[in-house]
């Protein structure tokens, strides 16, 4: 299946591995890319230049298939060394990176001139006409479905996707609910160049996640996930927990009060607990919907090749059924 994202990006298979906190390492983006997809590293998990050099090394002794690292620009009084995170990338040469956050134009020109992709991640149709105004070459549209940061305008990607397909010039894929062969084909439907699964990769054999995570994503329904941080603008997605059960509590009782420093304890450095020791009540941690069809754990391998054997049946049987309504 070749789309501009396939091209773009050199890979067999529309399909990426979103950048992923505590989830994002060698490992996990080796495993997706050589299945097909772009597996991601995310940056600011490994935190240093240093650090992001050898995970780059390490995933490159595991795979010949292009991967990309993801770089997340947040507000922060001890921001990361972002310039050194890029000399590093374009070093290591790798060839796809995905911005998020925060607006990356001040790190555009060196990945430009060093003839790297960057793909950004929106939650709104603004944000992607943005993106693509400051020259970046792709951009992943994340629906209020999406684990994670979900925006604040609350629009779902049965309208986002066709409303980016409307504007955008660039080529987008969809983000936020993504996890089989259905959800390929509908993204395409509405304009997408492909998709973006998060939360489907981390039930995987080959995530770097301690085994409770996993199967606390295919225990779940739909209707296990939480927004939290609304009073503060900064909303996030996760899965329900006493932690963030407290969290609501809290945010519900001081109301126009609540400050960040009331809640630090169920958001600030719960990852490692969670994603490394398998402490599922030890704080907030960014989980989509989509867990409601997450019946699995399936290596990489097994599915991106079930996503796309799905996706090939599905367009195969809209096809023949084409056929069968055009009179003789």
């Amino acid at each position: 299946m070749k789309t501009a994202i396939t091209e773009m990006f050199g890979i067999q298979h529309p399909i990426i591995q979103g950048g992923m906190h505590y989830v994002g390492f060698a490992e996990m983006a080796a495993a997706v890319s050589n299945a097909g997809g772009l597996g991601i590293i995310t940056g600011l998990t490994l935190g240093t230049p240093e650090k992001l050099a050898s995970e780059i090394d390490k995933c490159k002794d595991m795979t010949d298939k292009p991967f990309g690292v993801n770089l997340t620009f947040l507000p922060s009084l001890t921001p990361p060394d972002y310039p050194g995170l890029v000399d590093v990338i374009i070093k290591g040469g790798v060839k796809v990176v995905e911005t998020a956050g925060r607006n990356p134009q001040q790190v555009l020109p060196a990945l430009k001139d060093a003839g790297i992709k960057v793909i950004h991640k929106c939650t709104s149709v603004r944000h992607s006409l943005k993106a693509q105004d400051i020259g970046c070459d792709a951009v992943s549209v994340d629906g209020f479905e999406c684990g994670g940061h979900p925006g604040e305008d609350d629009i779902p990607n049965f309208i986002l996707l066709p409303r980016a397909a409307d504007e955008l010039d660039i080529p987008f894929v969809s983000s936020g609910g993504m996890a089989d062969g259905r959800s390929l084909v509908a993204s395409l439907a509405m304009g997408a160049e492909g998709m973006n699964m998060g939360t489907r990769f981390i039930a995987t054999k080959e995530a770097p996640v301690h085994e409770n995570v996993k199967k606390a994503i295919v225990a779940a329904s739909e209707l296990d996930t939480r927004l939290v941080m609304r009073p503060l603008r900064n909303t996030e997605r996760v899965m329900t927990n006493d932690a963030v059960e407290r969290l609501l509590e809290k945010e519900k009782a001081l109301g126009d009060d609540l400050k960040f420093e009331d809640i630090i304890a169920e958001v600030a450095g719960v990852y490692p607990k969670i994603m490394t020791e398998g402490d599922m009540d030890a704080g907030a941690w960014s989980c989509g919907m989509v867990a409601g069809l997450i019946n699995d754990i399936p290596t990489c391998q097994e599915l991106i090749d079930r996503t796309m054997r799905e996706a090939e049946d599905i367009l195969a049987r809209m096809n023949a059924m084409q056929k069968e309504s055009v009179p003789a």
